[in-house]
Order: C-alpha cells, then sequence, then structure tokens
C-alpha cells in the first residue's frame, strides 16, 4: 500500500488526511480526522461521458448509528433512506464542490461519504466537505481547484472554529464557510440577530483557516502525483453562423423580447423569436444534416446571447429583465386568516412568486423527535416547505420531498428559530406548512416572511419578525452589480444567489452560493447592505397587514390550561391503573397530560370542558386548610360518624362527637346521603378533622 498522510492544525486541533489504505479501486478515496471523527470519502467518474446537458454530479453523506456507538430503531434495525440531517449534508458538500469543474465535463461522478466514527467534539459536515475535494485532488478526475470549509462560530464573543456540539450550543453565529484560493464561494449558517459587520468578520476568519487545508489537499496531491484523465473542450462557436443570424437582426430582436415583463410571456418572446430566426437561417436549404448542424449551432449560440444580453443590460444601464431598478423590490401583497379552520393561514405575494403559508397549533405530544448524530430532542417548531409542479406551470411526477425542498425548508426554518419563545414562554408546538403556488426567484424568502406572518395569524408570540431576500450579482470585466429581490432567471443567469433573513435589529439566517472565484469585501458588504434596507422594506410591509401576534385564538386551535401541582399529588390524578385521568378526558372531552415535575396541561379546544376538568383536577390536589369553613357534601353513612366531600376529590370523616356541642349517640334520621352540611376543618389527634359544631354560628362566606 502506498499509504500517504498530511496533517494541518485547524480551531487549535490536528487534522488528518490520509490515502492510499481503504477503498482504493475508487478513482479517488480519503479518510480525514480530527479528534475522534473519522470519515470515509470516495470519488468515481464513468469511463466515457454521458449525453447530459449539466454536470453529473451526485453526493451522498451517510451517517451510520455504529459510528456513535448505537444500534438503529425500528423493526429491520439498518439505516434507512436518508434522514434530514444526511440530506442536508449532501447538499452542502455539493455546491461548493460542483463550480469546481468545467461547465462542459460531462462525466457520471459520485461522492460517498460514510462516517466511521462520530464525536460531537467535531461534526462530520464540514470534514465530509474537505475530504471530497481531497478525494478529487489525488484522483484521475480533473478538477479546477480544490476547495475547504470549516465551521465558524461566536461564543462570548470569540469566534472559534469547527466548535464542539456543546459549544455550538451556546453560540450567536454558527456559520458553514467554504472556499477556494481564490475567495469565498459558499456560506451558510444562522445568527442570533447578528449584525452585518459580523457576519463578514466571521467570514474572512474562516477564508483564513480554510487556506490551511487547502494546503494540506495540495501537499496530500503533490505525494500521490496522480495522472488526470484528458477531458475534451466543446468546439467554439460556429462564427459563420452567429455572422448570419446577426445579419437577421438577431440582436435587435433579442433586446425587444427580453424587454417583456412577465416570466411566461418573456419566456414565449425569447423562444418564438429564436425559431424565427432559426428559420429565417436554414431557409432554402435543403440537406438535412446541414439544417441539423446550423440549428443546433443557432441555439447554442442564443443562448449564449440571452446570457450576454441580460447582464451587459443591468451592467450597463441598471436596468433589469422586469425594468426594475438594481436595488427595487417587486410589488408585495399579502392577506392573513384567509383559511377559516386554519389556526394561522397567509398568502404571501412578491413580485410572481406566491406562498401559502399555515401555522397550526399542537400540545407537547405533537413534538418531532428526531434522533440526529448532532440532534437528539424534541422540536417544538418545525417547517415543511413544498413546491409542487404547478408553481412553474410544469407537469411532473409527485413523490417525496426532494432535496431541494428540504434544503429550502430547513433555511426558513433556521431563519425563524432565534425568535421562536421558549418552551416556558409558550407552552404550543407549532408547525408551519408552506406550499409555493407561483415561482419566479425567492420562494424560500417567501417562506420565510410567510411563516411569521401565519403564526402572527395563529397568535403565536414571536420575539421580533423575520423577512427574507434574495439577492444576485452581475460581474461583467471588473464592473459588479448588486441586484435585489432576483428573478428565476437573473438566478439562473447571474453570478451569485445569496439568501439573508433577519429581524429589525439583524440577520437570523444566511446562504450564499457564487459561481465567482471569488467576491470582493466591499461588493459582499453592499450586498449585505442593500440587502439590510430590502429587508426592512418588507417588514414594512408585512407590519401593515399584521404587526403582532394576535391575542385571540382560532376557535378550532386547542386551548392549554396549566396547574403545578406537588410532585406527590401525581399519582393521585392519575389514578389506580390511571382510572382518574380516564375519567377526567373521558367526562370532560379533554387530553390532560402530567410530567414528573407536577406540570399538569389540559388541552381542549372548548373552554368550558378545560374549566371542568382543571376543577376536577384542583379539588383532586386541593388540601383542607385549618380554620376554614366548608359546605360539603355526604357520600357515606357510618355507625361512628359520616364521611363528607369537602370538595371533588377530598374526603373527610364527621365523626358523631363532632356532630352537635351535646352528646349524640346516633345520626340515624339526622342526616341522609347527598345532604349538605357545613363545617369547619379542626386540628385532631391525628390531623386535620371536620366539625360541624365547631362552625356554628358562622357563615360561609
Amino acid at each position: 500500500m502506498n499509504v500517504q498522510t498530511v496533517s494541518i492544525e485547524v480551531g487549535g486541533r490536528p487534522l488528518t488526511i490520509e490515502t492510499g489504505k481503504l477503498a482504493k479501486q475508487a478513482n479517488g478515496s480519503v479518510v480525514i480526522r480530527q479528534d475522534d471523527s473519522m470519515i470515509l470519502v470516495t470519488a468515481c467518474a464513468s469511463k466515457n461521458d454521458v449525453p447530459f446537458d449539466f454536470l453529473p454530479l451526485t453526493v451522498v453523506y451517510q451517517d451510520r448509528t455504529a459510528a456513535s456507538g448505537s444500534i438503529p430503531g425500528g423493526f429491520l434495525k439498518r439505516e434507512g433512506r436518508p434522514n434530514e440531517r444526511e440530506t442536508l449534508i449532501s447538499r452542502l458538500i455539493d455546491r461548493p464542490i460542483r463550480p469546481q469543474f468545467p461547465k462542459y465535463f460531462r462525466r457520471e461522478m459520485q461522492v460517498i461519504a460514510t462516517v466511521m466514527s462520530y464525536d460531537p467534539a467535531s461534526d462530520t459536515d464540514v470534514l465530509a466537505m474537505c475530504a471530497t475535494a481531497a478525494a478529487f485532488a489525488v484522483s484521475d478526475i480533473p478538477m479546477t481547484d480544490p476547495i475547504a470549509g470549516v465551521r465558524i462560530i461566536r461564543l462570548n464573543g470569540e469566534f472559534l472554529i469547527n466548535p464542539s456540539l456543546d459549544q455550538l450550543a451556546e453560540s450567536d453565529i454558527n456559520l458553514v464557510v467554504a472556499g477556494s484560493r481564490a475567495g469565498i464561494s459558499m456560506v451558510e449558517g444562522a445568527a442570533s440577530e447578528a449584525p452585518e459587520e459580523a457576519m463578514m468578520e466571521a467570514m474572512e476568519l474562516a477564508f483564513t483557516e480554510i487556506q490551511k487545508i487547502i494546503d494540506g489537499i495540495e501537499e496530500l496531491a503533490a505525494k500521490v502525483n496522480p495522472t488526470k484523465f484528458e477531458i475534451n473542450a466543446p468546439a467554439d462557436l460556429n462564427e459563420e453562423v452567429k455572422g448570419k443570424l446577426m445579419e437577421l437582426g438577431a440582436q435587435e430582436k433579442l433586446n425587444d423580447a427580453m424587454g417583456i415583463s412577465g416570466k411566461f410571456e418573456r419566456n414565449s418572446g425569447l423562444k418564438n423569436t429564436r425559431n424565427e430566426l432559426v428559420e429565417g437561417l436554414v431557409a432554402g436549404l435543403d440537406d438535412e444534416d446541414t439544417i441539423a448542424s446550423m440549428t443546433k449551432d443557432a441555439k447554442k449560440i442564443w443562448s449564449k446571447m440571452v446570457s450576454e444580453t441580460m447582464r451587459r443590460n443591468v451592467v450597463e444601464s441598471g436596468i433589469r429583465i422586469d425594468g426594475r431598478q438594481t436595488d427595487e423590490i417587486r410589488h408585495i401583497w399579502m392577506e392573513v386568516g384567509m383559511a377559516p379552520r386554519v389556526h394561522g393561514s397567509t398568502i404571501f405575494t412578491r413580485g410572481e412568486t406566491q406562498a401559502f403559508v399555515t401555522a397550526t397549533l399542537g400540545t407537547e405530544r405533537d413534538a418531532q423527535h428526531v434522533d440526529f448524530a448532532d440532534e437528539k430532542e424534541d422540536r417544538r417548531w418545525m417547517l415543511q416547505y413544498n413546491f409542487p409542479p404547478y408553481s412553474t406551470g410544469e407537469v411532473r411526477r409527485m413523490t417525496g420531498p426532494k432535496r431541494r425542498e428540504i434544503g429550502h425548508g430547513k433555511l426558513a426554518h433556521r431563519a425563524l428559530q432565534p425568535v421562536f419563545p421558549t418552551a416556558e414562554e409558550y407552552k404550543y408546538v407549532v408547525r408551519c406548512s408552506s406550499d409555493v403556488l407561483e415561482s419566479n426567484g425567492s420562494s424560500s424568502m417567501a417562506t420565510v416572511c410567510g411563516a411569521t406572518l401565519s403564526m402572527y395569524d395563529a397568535g403565536v408570540p414571536l420575539k421580533a419578525p423575520v423577512a427574507g431576500i434574495a439577492m444576485g450579482l452581475i460581474k461583467v470585466d471588473d464592473n459588479y452589480v448588486v441586484l435585489s429581490d432576483i428573478l428565476g432567471d437573473e438566478d439562473a443567469l447571474g453570478d451569485m444567489d445569496f439568501k439573508v433573513t433577519g429581524t429589525p435589529n439583524g440577520i437570523t439566517a444566511f446562504q450564499m452560493d457564487t459561481k465567482l472565484s471569488s467576491i470582493p469585501r466591499e461588493v459582499m458588504m453592499k450586498a449585505m447592505t442593500q440587502a439590510k434596507d430590502g429587508r426592512m422594506h418588507i417588514l414594512g410591509k408585512m407590519a401593515e397587514v399584521i404587526d403582532g401576534p394576535r391575542q385571540d385564538l382560532s376557535p378550532f386551535a386547542p386551548r392549554i390550561t396549566s396547574i403545578k401541582v406537588k410532585p406527590d399529588k401525581i399519582r393521585d390524578i392519575i389514578g389506580k391503573g390511571g382510572v382518574v385521568i380516564k375519567a377526567i378526558q373521558a367526562t370532560c372531552d379533554v387530553r390532560v397530560s402530567v410530567d414528573d415535575s407536577g406540570q399538569v396541561d389540559v388541552v381542549s379546544t372548548n373552554a368550558d370542558n378545560a374549566k371542568r376538568a382543571m376543577e376536577w383536577i384542583e379539588g383532586i390536589v386541593r388540601e383542607p386548610e385549618l380554620g376554614e369553613l366548608y359546605l360539603s357534601k355526604v357520600i357515606g353513612l357510618k355507625d361512628f360518624g359520616v364521611i363528607v366531600e369537602l370538595f371533588p376529590g377530598n374526603e373527610m370523616l364527621l365523626h358523631i362527637s363532632e356532630w352537635d356541642n351535646k352528646r349524640t349517640d346516633s345520626l340515624n334520621g339526622l342526616v341522609s346521603i347527598d345532604d349538605e352540611v357545613l363545617i369547619k376543618v379542626v386540628k385532631g389527634r391525628k390531623g386535620p378533622t371536620a366539625s360541624r359544631k365547631a362552625a356554628f354560628g358562622e357563615t360561609l362566606s
């Protein structure tokens, strides 16, 4: 075995990358370690090109429960389909790696990252990202430049690289930053209303650490010295065909079609214009091969012209495809409470992007149990994002959520997590569901805005409203233009997709992908400042519709009434075999939950039912007080006295000696079942006892 190893210090701890020992039949394979975390990453490529018009790269990250010393739950006792964490990490690796290959590279590639050992001191997501770049670097697969990534957090004002899970839980900034030698290429993370300057500082510190890892990857590649296989660059565009298109007025017709504002109308206009030009180009030709070749070349030329024209127009005139200024936000309208049976609902529309978002209130038993390598908890706040085919006017098979939907949902969830109330502040579990009804850019940001509005409509006391905006970038030569609230076409043809969410006080979530090798600091700061202006504009529009949580819940939402009891009273509420708590639930049509601390919650959509149940429970846990008067009900007759019920669930003996001031030998004929007797609780030999004679002359208030 030709085993090669490099070691770098990252975050103050050694990080090692090794190749040549495991999975040697893959094109490239490495094992990366930091602390006791250990991941095997393999990279493979097909032997020949495949007929796709995109880069056929698949990244699969897989946790193994054995890596953290546990056995999978369920009947099968084996890992199943990728969970949310695995899907999100697969996307996290894919995004910075994909731009490092030539656009014309068409060999099918697959990356598989398998966690062999998991240590909470070093999470495996950024390690797998670095190992992926290293696996390609030591393979025969050509990749332009290696990348690397780190996680950076801010804890008590200090920035830390690749922190432990315990440190991560206490941080107020949490970013994953990836980049190459030239600059940052991807950022994703969250913050607790952090200022833009702090986010920039975090990215710059992370970039410095990234360079150390790239040094190590390049050192490892130099030791292996792989021979990269050749890839064929596409032929240059046919200048003859391009010249003929220009003679047919292609540029002028393209400018006219690009000026159409509506998404479908513009796309239709561009397609019709292209087809007319192609018809004019091949008119009079008879040879089918020549016609096919010229048509193919013309379509390629046209696609490049569309991209160049859109970009040039923005840079030279500052006017975008739909006629907006570079910092202008599309028209916004929204409506809340439009679904009558839903606890909270909204329609949020920005331009041609629209989301229907609902908020549903539940109790602790509705929480989502999560058992991931880095997260084991019951989630009280959930958000799911759905992207049906009709949102873009398409027809496609409806299956489960795709990686994109899971990723967009997580981004929106992350955006609102810092403002969601704690369990002590708010007892409800909340689930938001977003259905994208129309899409033309930034549907995930529409989901963020819609989730805020729907939770306000449901009465959820968020600490602050959150809005989101997607930013873009166009670079021509050395000129940079930042675009606010980008369209789908601007995302596809631009150089950056930069999503920022936040409150009036600061940033809560951040996601950036770029096609450029680097972005200057001043351009990044301009984008963040422009994003803040856009966010504040959107928050203002949202406040015009609803500016805080409703005070009244939907009549269809559950009501939670709570009481704290002594722990030794829990068994009285539950009863033997659960007989008491079942009776309360069945009689009052409520749901009752009791925890070990003595917290009792009564859940019902009917206020009267909840009140009845709560009175019942209060009666069970209530204790008679010395000197207090009670109008009690006789529920049992004995030779030596009667059993009285002071209040529901509390019984006491009224001894015959306490019946009257004079001697009483028998109570026969003096009292019957269901009679009411005014008694006073007095001190007896064995504790509090009931006395009728002590209540003589007193009146119940």
